[in-house]
């Protein structure tokens, strides 16, 4: 059974609305109906993928185990070292090595938690290699590490940065932050300098749009009788 609301009485010594008032405002609320405004879908966030940012990918790639020289085999990779027969989805399966567990797939090991994280903050689709790029910016910006990958340059504190999201990344003090197997920063510098020197070469300098920009456009005059009219003027105190 569905109990409805019932509207409160009137508290003591409150006064009755007027039967005039009341009417005049229920014939204002006729006059000017609430209009539904169209609702705005939101907008697409997509990264700008740079030779900078690609070197850098790439390199979290090599770190991690994924790289496979550059083919995309390794977006199939799960914790362990076998591959997903589909693409569709994260498999949130964990796989186990001699002294480890763990659920961490695709190029960059996203654990599941951390993927739905990215897919909620992107709307992705997928766990192919686009959308893979993508969620590993979102983990690089979420980090606060973005302005120094965009520099062109691997260096501790930006390896720093990401060893709480990667572990295989090395703190400032050399270590993983998990206290797991870490590459030497030396060996991820040269790798990402080789990279990135290849990149360049490939590919132009393009301008950094991290998401499509919204660009406002004045509304038009409005000089009929419409309803959309009447109540422009009325806002605008016309």
């Amino acid at each position: 059974m569905v109990v409805l609301p019932v509207a409160p009485a009137l508290a003591a010594g409150a006064k009755a609305q007027p039967a005039a008032k009341q009417e005049s405002s229920e014939l204002a609320q006729l006059r000017f109906p609430r209009l539904r405004m169209p609702s705005v879908p939101r907008m697409p966030k997509v990264f700008a993928i740079t030779p900078e940012r690609r070197a850098l990918l790439n390199t979290i790639r090599y770190a991690e185990g994924t790289w496979k020289e550059g083919a995309d085999i390794g977006y199939r990779v799960m914790f362990g070292g076998s591959l997903m027969k589909t693409l569709n989805r994260h498999p949130d399966r964990v796989n186990y090595t001699s002294g480890y567990a763990s659920a961490a797939a695709g190029a960059y090991q996203f654990m599941p938690a951390t993927w739905r994280l990215a897919v909620r903050a992107l709307d992705l689709v997928g766990f192919g290699p686009h959308a893979q790029d993508q969620a590993a910016l979102y983990l690089i910006k979420k980090r606060g590490a973005m302005h120094l990958a965009d520099r062109g340059e691997l260096t501790p504190q930006l390896a720093a940065k990401l060893a709480p999201e990667w572990a295989s990344f090395p703190t400032l003090r050399g270590y993983s932050y998990y206290g797991q197997p870490v590459v030497k920063y030396g060996r991820l510098k040269r790798f990402y300098e080789a990279n990135l020197q290849k990149l360049r070469q490939m590919h132009p300098a393009v301008g950094l749009i991290d998401e499509p920009q919204e660009v406002e456009v004045a509304p038009e005059p409005c000089n009929d009788d419409s309803l959309e009219c009447m109540l422009a003027k009325v806002s605008e105190g016309l």
